[in-house]
């Protein structure tokens, strides 16, 4: 784990300028009641430069000029997944006296620093990072600034600001009620290769399908979207030699992957859940007004959205709670799109 930088303090700048902390305050936060020699207030603000101070938003709170302000930064904000884990931080920053954010963090954006500046420059208080993947540069910009920040959904391995959902889980739940009904021959749709919570629900998929003893369980990857669930399912439901499908169950890491899931199986021809059944990964109204209606695996995302603003709010204040694991399980919510293999129910 990268050791934090030591963030400068007032008094830290004070006495580089040879001034009191309250003049410093005062002339870094423009005060216009300030009477102060230019000489002075240019050495507050070299000293303040050169020991690359910024001034704490939760601290300017205090004097009545904090935002009290969080930014939720997802990778998508097409992806459904993202909307009820936003509205468990949301109301969650309301009842401790914040306002939570919403921001997209695209490919390209982080570049120039710009959530880093968010906090840097009193914008808001902290950042809650639901969009961190390997090499991102936003994760480098962090190990060397002070930025109060956790991650949400994906965790980065040795930061103690991890605030996860058990997604292992979520496949085991999956597979035992498919398996239960009989299908020995179940197919994953995992997200993109190097996602953290996506590989560890392909890999607990593939632990589970072993003990299991299922007679085949392939994996696919593909994008958290409707186009991912088509091309991943297309590949898995590709017929064998003998001209048979080869898996009679899907089982997807989304909701969006799920809907393309059951496009693909409708143009190959085949029926849901009679030749194939699917189980998607997330739960939204939607998925009860498909055709058939989509069974699910419900996780915890409000309740994950919620415990990552307490964690930030407590590191704000000075108190990081370290690695959290939200303890609600996930949940199998049944309906059409599971039978049993020949679509008996």
């Amino acid at each position: 784990m990268t050791e934090q930088p030591v963030r400068a303090r007032l008094v830290d700048v004070a006495r580089e300028a040879g001034v009191s902390k309250a003049t410093v305050s005062k002339v870094l936060n423009g005060r216009p009641d300030l009477s102060v020699r230019p000489e002075t207030r240019q050495r507050v603000h070299e000293a303040a430069e050169a020991l690359g101070y910024r001034p704490h938003s939760g601290a300017r709170g205090l004097a009545g000029a904090g935002t009290h302000a969080l930014a939720l930064l997802v990778p998508a904000l097409a992806n459904p997944t993202y909307v009820t884990m936003a509205r468990g931080a949301y109301q969650r920053a309301r009842e401790l006296g914040y306002l939570s954010l919403l921001a997209e963090d695209f490919d390209g954006q982080e570049a120039d620093g710009s959530f880093n500046d968010l906090v840097q420059h009193g914008h808001v208080d902290g950042l809650l990072i639901a969009s961190a993947r390997p090499g991102h540069p936003l994760l480098d910009a962090l190990n060397r600034s002070p930025v109060p920040h956790v991650f949400l959904n994906r965790s980065v391995e040795g930061s103690g600001r991890n605030v996860t959902m058990d997604v292992a889980r979520s496949s085991v739940t999956a597979l035992d009620h498919l398996h239960g009904l009989g299908h020995r021959a179940v197919g994953h749709i995992a997200g993109p290769p190097g996602i953290a919570p996506s590989e560890a629900r392909k890999q607990a998929f593939l632990q589970h399908a072993e003990k299991l003893g299922l007679s085949a369980a392939p994996v696919a990857s593909g994008d958290f979207t409707e186009e991912g669930g088509v091309s991943a399912a297309l590949q898995l439901l590709r017929p064998g030699a003998d001209g048979t499908t080869p898996v009679t169950a899907l089982y997807t890491s989304s909701l969006a992957q799920a809907i393309g899931a059951m496009a693909a199986i409708r143009d190959l021809g085949l029926r849901i859940p009679e030749d194939i059944s699917v189980v998607g990964n997330d739960d939204m109204p939607v998925a009860g007004h498909l055709s058939p209606p989509l069974t699910t695996v419900a996780m915890p995302l409000y309740e994950l959205g919620a415990a990552a603003v307490d964690a930030l709010v407590a590191a704000i204040q000075g108190t990081p709670q370290g690695d959290i694991v939200v303890p609600t399980e996930p949940r199998l919510v049944l309906r059409g799109s599971v039978a049993r293999p020949g679509g008996t129910s």
